[in-house]
């Protein structure tokens, strides 16, 4: 299985051409990633192979599509300068994903430009070119009567800059949003289908410098070096995805004091296990622990703080299926997200000193599977 982490271009700029026709030909720092025939390379995600197809050099949504199918690029990106043009005509809807995961939900879990037919006055957190739901864009200058739309997002982190038909519709300092702040800063981007049979053409991308430095916990086998295994749990290294069951812990062999935290896991149903953080050598040493624990009923379901607070709201996680799960901790504050929503944010812990992570098993044939764990130190 290969890595979800993608490696950092050699090139500070680095050109994609999408359309057919875009450009007579492709310098030494272009390369082409649609064809204008087909969308090799590119991945239908939860939805028929027939989504989207092209036609005369374009791409199309097919009606048949349904939510929450979208279309995703063969890579991921970090800093990008995207643009493009969708063509409307009447009622339209879609969106336009960057930063989007490997699992869980495009708009949640990473950004979505909203496409909507309608000019709204005044714009709302709906209207074209807003970072949907969240925000609105400063203006719109949406052409809905059978003509072609030009887009361009710029995402230089902290800085968002949005363009529809030349026109800026969202400057934004993303690390000043409540909300956004939390994002995926790295993922894939993508065409959402809301079954309106939108068409897109002329998308060109250039890739910006990346600026996050993560360190990788576990991607493969070998990584299983970085921890030490406690207790009698089962830890198996399935290519990059670590499988626990039994009960014990696997303990960074490194301390953290402030992070953030990444991962997708999936579990067996009425699973329980977890992340902890800020741990000594064993489970049994003072720490904090986020909880994976699927039983809606129960006083800390997957996403609390064990023994401070309840997610809020509950995240209902599909047994067996990939979830994005983020901590970001922070001196006395810390922020649970589970498929891009925050059900915890507390600003009650009282140890703040460096800790080890550990890693939870916590029940017999209640298995657990972490994969593309990854942290990011705060000086």
């Amino acid at each position: 299985m290969r890595s979800t982490l993608v490696k950092k271009d050699k090139s500070r700029r680095h050109f994609i051409v999408l359309a057919a026709g875009a450009v007579a030909t492709i310098s030494a720092e272009e390369r082409r990633l649609f064809d204008g025939k087909t969308l090799s390379g590119w991945q239908i995600v939860e939805g028929p192979e027939t989504a989207f197809y092209v036609d005369q050099g374009e791409v199309v949504v097919h009606p048949g599509a349904n939510f929450p199918t979208w279309l995703r690029s063969p890579e991921q990106y970090e800093n990008f300068d995207w643009s493009g043009e969708v063509f409307l005509k009447g009622w339209a809807n879609g969106g336009l994903y960057f930063a989007a995961p490997h699992h869980g939900p495009p708009t949640e879990c990473g950004f979505k430009i909203n496409i909507f037919h309608k000019q709204d006055d005044p714009p709302l957190a709906e209207s074209v070119g807003a970072v949907f739901p969240v925000v609105a864009p400063k203006a719109v200058t949406v052409k809905g009567k059978g003509e072609w739309n030009q887009f361009r997002i710029r995402l230089d982190w902290p800085r968002l800059d949005v363009w529809w038909n030349g026109t800026p519709v969202q400057q934004l300092n993303l690390e000043e949003h409540k909300e956004l702040k939390y994002r995926l800063r790295r993922g894939f981007l993508g065409i959402e289908s809301l079954s309106y049979p939108l068409r897109y053409r002329n998308f060109r991308l250039t890739r910006l410098p990346d600026q996050e430095k993560w360190e990788v916990l576990y991607g493969r086998p070998e990584d299983l070096t970085k921890f030490t295994p406690t207790e009698a749990a089962s830890w198996e290294a399935i290519g990059n995805v670590l499988r626990a069951d039994g009960l014990g812990y696997l303990v960074s062999r490194k301390k953290y004091q402030d992070f953030a935290l990444e991962c997708y896991v999936r579990a067996s149903r009425h699973s329980n296990g977890g992340v902890l953080f800020r741990g000594g050598q064993t489970g049994a040493e003072p720490r904090y622990e986020i909880q994976v624990h699927d039983v809606e009923g129960a006083v800390y379901p997957t996403g609390s703080l064990y023994g401070l607070e309840r997610a809020r709201p509950y995240p209902r996680i599909e047994p067996e299926k990939w979830f994005l799960f983020q901590l970001f901790a922070e001196g006395r504050h810390c922020v649970v997200r589970i498929n891009g929503e925050t059900v915890v944010d507390c600003q009650k812990l009282d140890r703040v000193e460096p800790g080890t992570i550990l890693i939870q098993a916590h029940q017999k044939g209640s298995w657990i599977e972490y994969k593309d764990l990854r942290i990011k130190a705060r000086s």
